[in-house]
């Protein structure tokens, strides 16, 4: 079947994304356990609230992106680090800036992690353009693209970092905050509801679906040809029709996940924070789709019933 962007299977005005329902406002769960090896929402006990899709995950939000109805969701007011689901905000940020795409930036030594110390195959002294770095910043999750594209943005980091929380606000994402365009710092944080409001938006953004559920890339860097695959085991599944995603993971933030996808014939944002390794986080979209596909019917239409998808 023919490809639909993502902004298609969202709504059919890209320029005005609707947030989803708005309830309780947030909360900080209170840490109750000191074990720096447990995420927070582990070390707050949210993972023994009311489970009864036995998720591993300790927050799981399911909203049809039509409607706007909330679907599934649990702890979904908890405000949580969410990692590098980070990412499709500073993609939104980025190409609602205008900066060029095609122009060549540089990876510099600010843009090493010394906070994690996670891995990159750039180098520094690598040059991209933008669009190579938003690409590989979205699919692989690779931090130095995401960090030196905000350390190019016209004004600097402290701008771009502005920015995302001025268009997080916008957004009507209420119970966010960013300190960091990669997600590496657990000051990063939302809500489960807030993540759903942030896939909505970001499927608005061709661009964002199409560089985040980029099955393999190979990028031609400095002489070398690095071969890059997506980050999300389910992009790769012919089972899955997703139209954009990111994955994310920190110790405080844990397994985490943001797609839109389809369910019973209907686009679908999916939401998973803390899950408990890559393996269940993948078994736990399963999941939530399973439960959507009861809970929905399929399109009784025929047009509804015929039209395309991802």
């Amino acid at each position: 079947m023919p490809a639909r962007t993502a902004s298609a299977l969202a709504h059919d005005d890209p320029d005005t994304p609707e947030e989803p329902p708005r309830g309780p406002m947030g909360y900080e769960p209170r840490l109750a356990s000191a074990n720096t090896d447990l995420s927070f929402a582990r070390r707050a006990g949210l993972h023994t609230a009311p489970n009864p899709l036995r998720l591993t995950a300790s927050v799981a939000v399911a909203i049809d992106a039509q409607s706007r109805e909330v679907l599934y969701a649990r702890n979904e007011h908890a405000i949580l680090p969410i990692a590098s689901l980070t990412k499709l905000l500073t993609g939104m940020v980025l190409i609602d800036s205008q900066v060029p795409m095609t122009e060549r930036i540089r990876i510099d030594a600010a843009d090493i992690d010394t906070l994690r110390h996670s891995r990159s195959r750039l180098r520094v002294g690598t040059t991209l353009t933008r669009s190579q770095a938003l690409r590989l910043a979205l699919m692989s999750s690779e931090n130095r693209a995401a960090h030196a594209l905000a350390r190019t943005f016209p004004g600097g980091m402290d701008a771009f970092v502005a920015t995302m929380n001025r268009k997080a606000a916008q957004l009507g994402m209420r119970d966010s905050r960013f300190v960091d365009p990669t997600g590496l710092s657990n000051g990063n944080r939302a809500t489960g509801r807030d993540v759903a409001t942030l896939v909505l938006a970001a499927s608005a953004y061709p661009l964002l679906g199409a560089y985040s559920t980029t099955r393999q890339h190979v990028a031609a860097l400095g002489g070398q040809r690095l071969q890059y695959v997506n980050s999300n085991r389910l992009v790769r599944h012919a089972g899955w029709p997703i139209a954009l995603q990111k994955t994310g993971y920190i110790v405080e933030a844990g397994q985490c996940l943001g797609m839109l996808t389809r369910a019973a014939g209907r686009p679908v944002a999916l939401v998973l924070l803390d899950a408990g390794s890559l393996r269940t986080r993948g078994e736990d979209a399963r999941k939530l789709r399973r439960w959507v596909r009861r809970l929905m019917p399929a399109p009784s239409s025929p047009a509804a019933a015929s039209a395309p998808g991802r």
